[in-house]
């Protein structure tokens, strides 16, 4: 059996880094986890090929040498899909299709024959069978909650790794919090289920013997929503480090609520943890109570920032207008928040309701729902109507964006996190790409970009009164270029 995977490209948004890549000589960002996942559940007889459309064009040769392709895709994806599914049923070849994009939305592809919904542990033996036989079905629809001990080591020899920025790697699915606007509980559920320290640690041993030594993303709804295997994990981790000598670093997704952990914090720092990204979502707690994000609403959100800061994590926050109980002054209190706490990477978005949400139910109930979102939650559209005005939340959003990345405003943001941030746990590696990016910033961001008064003067200060810190200072200037781009074409 001949099976290509197909990963759709991702269009321009704030998560997939785009304009940073030509800095670090790179591809894309990230590589297509599921894909990989779902391909090392395939029979080790049958012949698979892995087209990432992120890093290498998806030619009609590929189609024709398949028996079945499989696409994983996100809502984001939709437009990629269409084209590549349109090229599938040009060629006669039938197409299997799975994710979120699907899960939450299979009735939207009637050109597709077959589709695997919800998580495919489970539905893999199955479909496998009667692929065999020749008898596959329509939908093959999960329902229950898989055992993710069981799932394999990725199959990472079906990607170029060199063509990536950051691998990915899963310990835990689910988020115990139930915010409305999330479909995080729709695809994974509340109750956290966690791999074993061991399945964890083979998966980062068979990245380090393939030669990586850089950034990993561990891409959980919420690392810490089962605390004590997340504790175990890091014990792990970093007796690993100690006995091999791994050089990579971590980043991952987290609750507001690690900031209140001191010795999580500790082992995640030592484990090589170097970012998180926590859902802060508005300094508003009449818009976080009417969200139902109860977990942000009974703290101090800068403090909370300023802590994780402290311990020795870069906090990346997600930010949300447009809920009914935002005022006029959302945009000056979000500007304000984000600049006095020294988050740097604040990926604002409006407000949108994604498909089966408790948000999505309360406004189709109430009328108020319009059309389906794209995913891109970086658009400025809102896919409801909203409380209030439309063109003054757009506008506002447009504006507030292009404040927020402004040269001189971001480089001010960067110098307040650094001035908050206590770098500790191992060092991560300078390699040939970070080299490149910082002589290419020279030119980009010095000499041809708006704002280049502002990068030497960042650059230069950084440089004589922070010289500790200053990788992570450039690292960040190139990162606001990206996101300057992104604010540029709202």
């Amino acid at each position: 059996m001949n099976i290509l995977l197909v990963y759709p490209q991702t269009p321009d948004t704030f998560w997939s880094f785009k304009h940073v890549m030509r800095f670090v000589s790179k591809r894309a960002a990230f590589p297509p986890l599921g894909l990989l996942t779902i391909a090392a559940m395939l029979p080790a007889d049958w012949q698979l090929k892995l087209v990432d459309t992120n890093v290498e064009r998806l030619h009609d040769d590929d189609l024709r040498r398949a028996d079945y392709v499989m696409i994983s895709a996100m809502i984001i994806h939709k437009q990629s899909v269409q084209e590549i599914v349109a090229r599938c049923r040009k060629l006669g070849k039938p197409v299997i299709a799975g994710g979120p994009l699907f899960t939450t939305g299979y009735q939207a592809f009637p050109e597709i024959q077959h589709f695997v919904l919800g998580e495919a542990e489970d539905l893999l033996p199955r479909l496998v069978e009667d692929l065999r036989r020749g008898t596959v079905q329509h939908a093959y629809q999960a329902t229950e909650r898989p055992d993710i001990t069981r799932v394999p080591v990725p199959r990472w020899d079906l990607i170029d790794l060199r063509h990536y920025a950051t691998m990915a790697v899963q310990f835990s699915r689910g988020c115990p919090f139930d915010c409305e606007f999330c479909d995080i509980i729709v695809m994974n559920g509340r109750v956290p289920r966690t791999k074993s320290s061991v399945q964890l640690i083979a998966e980062l041993e068979q990245l380090r013997l393939r030669g990586w030594k850089d950034m990993v993303f561990v891409v959980d709804d919420n690392f810490i929503g089962k605390k004590r295997d997340t504790r175990a994990l890091l014990h792990e981790i970093i007796a690993w480090r100690e006995r091999t000598g791994a050089e990579m670093g971590f980043l991952t997704e987290a609750s507001a609520n690690l900031a209140d952990d001191e010795d999580l914090l500790t082992l995640m720092v030592r484990a090589g943890f170097k970012k998180v990204f926590v859902g802060i979502e508005t300094p508003s707690v009449e818009s976080l109570t009417e969200c139902r994000k109860l977990q942000n609403s009974r703290r101090d959100l800068i403090a909370t920032v300023q802590t994780l800061q402290r311990a020795g994590l870069e906090v990346m926050g997600g930010f949300i207008v447009g809920f009914d109980s935002d005022k006029h002054d959302i945009f000056k209190r979000q500007f304000e928040f984000i600049q006095t706490s020294g988050v740097v990477t604040a990926m604002v978005g409006l407000l949108n309701a994604l498909p089966q949400t408790r948000l999505y139910q309360r406004l189709k109930m109430e009328g108020r729902l319009e059309t389906d979102s794209t995913g891109n939650n970086t658009e400025a559209t809102l896919n409801f109507r909203p409380k209030l005005n439309r063109e003054f939340l757009i506008n506002g959003y447009r504006d507030l964006m292009k404040r927020l990345y402004e040269p001189r405003n971001y480089y001010q943001r960067i110098r307040t996190f650094l001035k908050q941030h206590k770098p500790e746990g191992p060092r991560v590696r300078i390699s040939w790409s970070d080299t490149q990016a910082f002589f290419k910033s020279f030119w980009l961001l010095g000499v041809w970009h708006r704002g280049r008064r502002a990068y030497w003067q960042f650059f230069l200060g950084t440089l004589l009164r922070r010289p500790a810190q200053f990788r992570q200072a450039m690292e960040l200037a190139i990162m606001g270029y990206h996101f300057r781009r992104v604010a540029s074409h709202l």
